[in-house]
């Protein structure tokens, strides 16, 4: 009896000993993973709307894959050059039903709906859509590496 008491003591006092904290590093790593997807992703948006070449060119991979609304896939060159026309000017955007989902550690998709709004050579123009970027990071930097835009109908007028 007295044997099975102390392996009973040493077993609690064993178990009561803290062992290496696994779920508050996870949880951390997670929470900096989504803060730095979502912070590329918001300057990724910023410089599509401020037709900002250069940003693009090196936040999107070279063979990136864009599926455009009408379901044509096009690369990089189509998809950059369909933000930084001239005599096109955008307004600002707000994401709606925006959703992060983890692929990983090194990729993720951010997808949101949004009503684009601006001028083209003069004329006030709106497209409403949910895209979905998908985005992997390629030598310790995030880049785009799948977009797909879907159309959604316009909103019932008020």
């Amino acid at each position: 009896m007295k044997g099975l008491a102390g392996i009973a003591i040493i077993v609690a006092i064993w178990s009561s000993i803290p062992g290496p904290a696994t779920s508050a590093p996870a949880q951390d790593d997670a929470a900096k993973w989504r803060a730095d997807l979502v912070a590329f992703a918001d300057r990724f948006d910023r410089a599509q709307l401020a037709k900002d070449r250069a940003a693009l060119e090196d936040m999107i991979a070279d063979d990136l894959i864009f599926i455009d609304r009408s379901g044509a896939r096009s690369g990089k060159e189509a998809f950059i050059e369909g933000w930084t026309r001239p005599r096109v000017h955008y307004d600002p955007v707000v994401l709606i039903d925006r959703i992060v989902v983890p692929l990983g550690a090194d990729s993720g998709i951010v997808t949101a709906e949004t009503t684009l709004g601006g001028i083209s050579d003069g004329v006030r123009f709106t497209s409403r859509f949910r895209f979905a970027d998908t985005f992997k990071r390629i030598r310790g930097r995030w880049q785009a590496v799948h977009i797909q835009v879907t159309g959604l109908p316009a909103p019932p007028a008020p």
